[in-house]
């Protein structure tokens, strides 16, 4: 069998390389000596977490876990991550890439002598490769992974993907997917004449308002990433922000998980704190839909939707967060509590197919009618 070819490692690779011959190292020093072989990995809890007032961002602390070998609780774990992280130098030392899902098929297999394992999902190999991140302080694209495309843009904007450039004001009825790895060194910004960005949390709205022509009249970017953003779309929003220098509006649904999503977008996650740096944008705008829209536009009663006990109890659990505690969110999650009820994006339609596009959003950016 022909041996495998060594690619030409780039200074990242190089680097990135040496971290994880470290963490082997280590271990086998650790068990050459007769000691327990173990990685200390920080805790990515709500425990461990601080909201950085001066730069808006969510941060991860100092907390550890020692992840040990001879240790029946940690035992799987610990050789799940040095797995892990053998798979991805050998991705590192080949020059190639794959997905996180197909990390999992790479990593799964049943031990020798036994009906064990390694992996019985990807829930169970995705945190793995999250803590790896953090225990070598290393980006995942650095380990060669990447995550499924998720979410589209359109608009104004040339982009240079690769070797080709795209513009995505020319997708006909659809839209550029937003790429997993959104790094300068992979995309860049050829041309832009936006003059801001509408980022809506749901396919079907962002459907809906591509075809209304919203960003055409507007001038602007139109984008999605159907839900919870997608590490991806978190790192390329930043990047526009920074980079072109566009003020950035959100559109979520008027319920405890549309501001979340917001949030995320805003100072980052509890669970990515260790990326908040490179992915959060502290500036982005609440556009909608507020609490308060129901009276603003006089909504029709269908619009309402009755709040369960799981989103009241989300709602007083986020106006705990630091990063809520400003009078403007108390209002608003209050807002949402003492309604009784949620509403979603969708339900503007009630009032007109185009009434969002071309009266509920120009009437509101107009107005300023927005939170940050």
């Amino acid at each position: 069998m022909a041996a495998k070819k060594q690619a030409k490692l780039s200074e990242r690779d190089t680097k990135t390389l040496a971290k994880i011959n470290g963490i082997a190292r280590q271990a086998l020093t650790q068990a050459s000596r007769g000691n327990n072989p173990a990685l200390e990995i920080r805790t990515r809890t709500l425990s461990n977490i601080s909201f950085n007032q001066k730069k808006k961002l969510i941060e991860l602390g100092d907390k550890t876990q020692s992840r040990e070998f001879f240790n029946v609780a940690m035992a799987r774990k610990f050789m799940q991550t040095m797995l892990v992280a053998s798979k991805c130098k050998n991705l590192i030392d080949e020059g190639k890439t794959i997905s996180i899902r197909q990390m999992f098929y790479v990593c799964k297999h049943t031990l020798d002598g036994s009906n064990e394992n390694t992996f019985e999902d990807q829930d169970e190999s995705d945190p793995i490769i999250e803590d790896l991140e953090v225990g070598i302080d290393a980006l995942r694209e650095e380990l060669h992974l990447f995550a499924k495309r998720r979410g589209g843009l359109v608009g104004p904007l040339v982009v240079r993907d690769g070797a080709d450039d795209i513009d995505l004001a020319r997708m006909g009825s659809g839209a550029w997917l937003i790429p997993s790895i959104c790094e300068d060194n992979v995309l860049k910004f050829v041309r832009c004449k936006a003059e801001f960005i509408l980022f809506v949390e749901k396919d079907a709205v962002f459907q809906r308002l591509n075809e209304d022509g919203f960003w055409k009249q507007h001038n602007c970017i139109l984008m999605t990433t159907e839900g919870q953003a997608t590490r991806g779309a978190r790192r390329l929003l930043q990047r526009m922000a920074l980079e072109l220098k566009l003020p950035i509006y959100v559109l979520v649904d008027s319920d405890p998980w549309g501001l979340y999503i917001y949030s995320v977008l805003k100072q980052g996650s509890i669970n990515l704190a260790y990326e908040s740096m490179r992915m959060a944008v502290p500036d982005v705008r609440f556009l909608g839909m507020s609490a308060y829209d129901y009276k603003k536009f006089t909504m029709p009663k269908a619009a309402e939707i009755k709040l369960t006990k799981e989103d009241s109890a989300r709602a007083d659990q986020m106006k705990g967060y630091a990063w809520f505690k400003d009078k403007k969110w108390q209002r608003e999650i209050q807002g949402i509590i003492d309604n009784g009820f949620k509403m979603e994006l969708d339900s503007l339609l009630a009032k007109g197919i185009t009434f969002m596009a071309e009266e509920y959003i120009p009437k509101k950016l107009r107005d300023k009618d927005y939170l940050q």
